[in-house]
């Protein structure tokens, strides 16, 4: 494997900021829930258990910034929000799963790993299929 170029670690390079998104906690997941289709912040929090609607309000800003969802407002009463991913989103899907299928190729592993920390995961070491990407625990 070959060393990281220097300038990856500046401020100013892009591919950190990529690097950066896969770093935050729940970014992966939201996007990963919004392939199914354009969706509602309530569905969103129902998909994804042990995330609090703070902090669930703040991911999407942040996609929405970065340009990885669209936030549409619907002028009806009560307000409907909805959150498609935009081109771009759709094609960080693919790393999303990428990472999905290391982590369940080196499950029994990473679950070690984190009984050895004292942070038990949560059917870590169950693994799953390629196709329950949606289910995976980040540690």
């Amino acid at each position: 494997m070959s060393k990281p170029e220097p300038f990856v670690f500046e401020e100013t390079c892009v591919p950190r900021r990529v690097l950066e998104l896969f770093s935050v906690k729940w970014t992966s997941m939201v996007l990963y829930a919004l392939q199914c289709g354009t969706t509602r912040t309530g569905e969103l929090q129902r998909r994804l258990p042990g995330i609090s609607k703070k902090m669930l309000t703040q991911t999407l800003r942040e996609l929405e910034r970065d340009g990885l969802i669209h936030r549409e407002v619907y002028p009806v009463v009560p307000p409907k929000v909805e959150y498609p991913l935009t081109p771009l989103g759709e094609l960080f899907i693919e790393p999303i799963e990428m990472l999905y299928r290391w982590g369940n190729q080196h499950a029994d592993v990473l679950a070690q790993l984190s009984l050895r920390r004292g942070k038990p995961s949560q059917d870590l070491a169950g693994g799953g299929t390629d196709d329950e990407v949606a289910h995976f625990t980040v540690i």
